[in-house]
């Protein structure tokens, strides 16, 4: 199954999102925001294409709609949010970065993925001045750096 979002998909706390058994895939439009929540799943997920969405009415709850901004294009965009595990996911080709975990996110998991073809890879922390960067914590473990990959990726 291709999901094509319209504009990205902003998670709530306490979800999950599994693919295994299937073939889903979150291709050619807006992607995944994880934006001020915790304890999110993303498991077994193909994400690629990914491109900016915004200036648009997106809901982001059951009881709110509001204006957001233009996105930047990543796969997962994980911004100010904390117990994020992200497992067994290929992720390729986005116009961003392919996981980008900035402003004071913490507690990520990054394991099992397999990332080729793009870029920038991950960007942990935006800024070296943004004090609450300088706490994060995220283990990236077991996962498969493949061809055609540019920078933004562990030593």
């Amino acid at each position: 199954m291709v999901i094509n979002l319209k504009e990205e998909l902003i998670m709530n706390s306490h979800k999950t999102i599994d693919g295994r058994g299937h073939n889903i895939q979150i291709a050619d439009g807006p992607c995944i925001t994880i934006q001020n929540v915790s304890n999110i799943i993303i498991h077994n997920i193909y994400i690629h294409g990914c491109v900016p969405g915004g200036n648009a009415i997106v809901r982001d709850s059951t009881k709110h709609y509001g204006l957001r901004g233009i996105s930047d294009g990543d796969g997962i965009s994980i911004f100010a949010a904390r117990d994020v595990w992200i497992d067994h996911c290929t992720l390729a080709a986005c116009h961003d970065g392919l996981i980008d975990a900035v402003s004071g996110s913490t507690s990520i998991t990054i394991s099992n993925n397999y990332m080729f073809n793009h870029n920038e890879v991950m960007l942990m922390g935006h800024s070296d001045d943004f004090l609450d960067d300088k706490n994060m914590q995220v283990t990236i473990a077991f996962n498969f750096f493949g061809e055609n990959l540019v920078q933004r990726m562990p030593r």
